[in-house]
C-alpha cells in the first residue's frame, strides 16, 4: 500500500525550496505524491507557481484561493484564516498519511494548524532558524504544531531540541534550495538571457556584461517604513549606475509601498539600464545570481543560495537578522550611503568561495529518505 504524502506550497519560494525533494519522492513507486497550492502560488503577478509545478510533472491535487488582497497586517491575518479553513477541507478530502509544510511564511501556519487538528502527521522543512520579521513567530509556532522536523543546519537542530522537540524527530538534511543552486550552475546562460528578454520590461540587458540584481521585500513588523526604505535603496542603486535586474516584492504587508517605490524609480530614472521582472524559474534565477556582480536586498536567497554560489551580497535591514550567513554577506542598515558603499565594496571584491553552510546540494534525497520512515507520532511531549 502506498504512502500518501501531500506537500503544501503557498508561495514562489516554497516550491524552490522543496522541488528537489518532490523529484526524489516522485521517483519512488511506494509514494503517492500530491501538491496542494494556495496563497500567492496561484497569483499571476507572482508567476503563478502552480502552473510551473504541473509543467514539472507533479500532481496538483487542489488550488486554494486564500489571499485577501491588501497592504495591511489584517490582510495577512485574514489570508491565514482562509488557509486554515480551506486546507482543513482539502486535507479531509485528500486524507494524506503525511503533510509536509515548508519554512515560515504566514500561510504555513494555516497549513500546520489544519493538519494538526485533523490529526495528520506533520513534517516541517526548514524550522529552527532565526530571522527578523513576523516569520520568527510563525516558524517557531509551526515547529510546535509539527511532529517531525527536517532542518538545514546543525545549529537549527540544536535550537529545536532546546525548544523541547525530541532529538529523534529532528533530522539535518541540508537546505533543498542548495540542490537547485548546484543544478543551476549547469543551466545554459542563453536560456537565462532568453527569459530576461521575454519576461521582463524596461531596458534590454546583455547578461554577458556586468550587472547587479535587486530583490526587496517589506519588513512586516515595521511595514509603514517600506516606501522610504525602498527609495533609500534605489537611490543607492541609481548612484552605482550599473545595469540592474530588479524583482517585484512578495505579497506581505508593506509590499504595495515597495512596489510604489519601484514604480516611482522606474518613472524618474528612465535613463538607467534597469530591467524589471516578476518571476523566473528557479534554476534560471539562480544562474542569473551566479553571474551577478552583486545581489542587493533582504531576501533569504542572499543568505542561503548565494552562499553556495559565492555571489557577493549586500543584505539590508533586519529581515534576515540572526540567520546563519557565510563570508559573502555584508549587512547594512536602510541608509543610502551605507548601501552604496557596501555595493561598491562587493563589486570590487568579486566572487567568494562557495560555502557548504546550508548543505552540499543533496537535501532532496535526504528529505525523501526521511519521509520514508514510520511517521506515526506519539503524543507530543516537551523534551527536557
Amino acid at each position: 500500500m502506498s504512502k500518501k504524502i501531500c506537500v503544501a506550497v503557498t508561495a514562489r519560494p516554497s516550491y524552490s525550496r522543496i522541488r528537489s525533494a518532490l523529484t526524489a519522492l516522485k521517483a519512488r513507486p511506494e509514494i503517492d505524491l500530491t501538491v496542494l497550492c494556495s496563497g500567492s502560488a496561484l497569483l499571476s503577478r507572482f508567476g503563478r507557481v502552480a502552473d510551473l509545478i504541473r509543467a514539472d510533472g507533479f500532481t496538483v491535487a487542489d488550488e486554494l484561493y486564500t489571499v485577501v488582497e491588501g497592504n495591511e497586517p489584517i490582510n495577512m491575518a485574514l489570508t491565514l484564516s482562509n488557509t486554515i479553513e480551506l486546507s482543513a477541507s482539502a486535507f479531509r478530502h485528500l486524507a494524506p498519511d503525511v503533510v509536509v509544510t515548508i519554512a515560515d511564511r504566514y500561510e504555513t501556519l494555516g497549513t500546520a494548524a489544519a493538519a494538526a487538528y485533523l490529526g495528520i502527521p506533520l513534517v516541517h522543512v526548514q524550522g529552527g532558524e532565526v530571522t527578523g520579521n513576523i516569520d520568527e513567530k510563525v516558524r517557531h509556532s509551526v515547529t510546535k504544531l509539527s511532529d517531525f522536523h527536517l532542518v538545514a543546519t546543525e545549529s537549527a537542530r540544536n535550537r529545536l531540541i532546546r525548544m523541547g522537540e525530541h532529538p529523534d524527530t529532528v533530522v539535518v538534511t541540508g537546505c533543498p534550495s542548495i540542490d537547485i543552486a548546484r543544478e543551476a550552475i549547469e543551466t545554459p546562460f542563453e536560456d537565462v538571457q532568453a527569459d530576461i528578454d521575454s519576461l521582463g520590461v524596461g531596458a534590454r540587458l546583455d547578461l554577458h556584461e556586468d550587472y547587479i540584481v535587486v530583490m526587496l521585500h517589506p519588513e512586516t513588523e515595521s511595514y509603514g517604513n517600506s516606501f522610504a526604505r525602498t527609495m533609500a535603496t534605489l537611490d543607492a542603486i541609481a548612484s552605482i549606475k550599473m545595469p540592474t535586474i530588479m524583482f517585484w516584492p512578495n505579497p506581505d504587508a508593506g509590499s504595495d509601498s515597495v512596489s510604489k517605490g519601484i514604480r516611482v524609480f522606474r518613472e524618474t530614472h528612465r535613463d538607467l539600464e534597469v530591467n524589471y521582472q516578476k518571476n523566473l524559474e528557479g534554476h534560471r534565477f539562480l544562474r542569473l545570481l551566479k553571474n551577478a556582480r552583486c545581489m542587493i536586498g533582504n531576501s533569504s536567497v542572499g543568505v542561503r543560495e548565494c552562499a553556495y554560489l559565492g555571489t557577493p551580497v549586500v543584505n539590508i535591514g533586519d529581515r534576515q537578522h540572526g540567520r546563519d550567513r557565510a563570508a559573502n554577506v555584508i549587512d547594512v542598515p536602510w541608509d543610502k550611503t551605507a548601501i552604496e558603499g557596501a555595493i561598491r565594496h562587493q563589486v570590487a571584491h568579486g566572487p567568494y568561495a562557495s560555502s557548504d553552510l546550508y548543505g552540499h546540494g543533496h537535501a532532496g534525497v535526504r528529505i525523501a529518505d526521511a519521509l520514508m520512515r514510520d511517521l506515526r507520532p506519539e503524543a507530543k511531549r516537551f523534551y527536557d
